[in-house]
């Protein structure tokens, strides 16, 4: 508890003209009677908050009686409760916004990296299809081809040995043919010879 009192006196007109300056005692005559102001100031802090609260005593004449006025500063204490309600409300709004901010932003972010992800799939997907497809299409080209060379080379194999057959044939037939001339020249002139002698 913390205590300052300040002491006033007011100077009252003397009944010759002259001015009084003179501090009255705490009792004095009613013509000469001054006020007393005393101001004190009580700082009351406790652990779970600190109120000021200020006394005003007015004391009149006769020294004893007087009307204590109290004024406590409610108005400075619900304001100041206004304004830390008013700042918690702030930053309550400002925090939600904050938040709702970072969830959209996420959301947006997670969207776009799962479209970007499914695209990514999808184009992966496709290239790989098509390839497998060309490379399937490619060996059976390649195998349909490899099918038609082989029967080409067949076919020529095959005329080969025809035409090598029919070589063979004809050197065979020209050859019986010559012989059987040849016996036959021969046996005609041994039958020539056989009439001759």
């Amino acid at each position: 508890m913390q205590t300052v009192t300040s002491t006033v006196y007011t100077n009252k007109l003397l009944t010759d003209g002259r001015t009084d300056t003179r501090r009255h005692a705490q009792r004095t005559p009613d013509i000469t009677r001054s006020l007393k102001l005393t101001v004190s100031l009580h700082d009351s802090c406790s652990s779970s908050h600190c109120v000021n609260t200020f006394f005003v005593t007015v004391n009149g004449g006769g020294g004893g009686g007087g009307v204590v006025v109290v004024v406590v500063v409610v108005v400075v204490v619900v304001v100041v409760v206004v304004v830390v309600v008013v700042v918690v409300v702030v930053i309550v709004v400002v925090v939600v916004v904050i938040v709702v901010v970072v969830v959209v932003v996420l959301v947006e972010v997670v969207l776009v990296v799962v479209v970007e992800v499914v695209v990514v799939v999808v184009v992966v997907v496709v290239v790989v299809v098509v390839v497998v497809v060309v490379v399937v299409v490619e060996v059976v080209v390649v195998v349909v081809v490899v099918v038609v060379v082989v029967v080409e080379v067949v076919v020529v194999v095959v005329v080969v040995v025809v035409v090598v057959v029919e070589v063979v044939v004809v050197v065979v037939a020209v050859a019986v043919a010559e012989a059987v001339a040849a016996l036959q020249d021969q046996y005609l002139r041994m039958i020539k010879w056989e009439k001759v002698t």
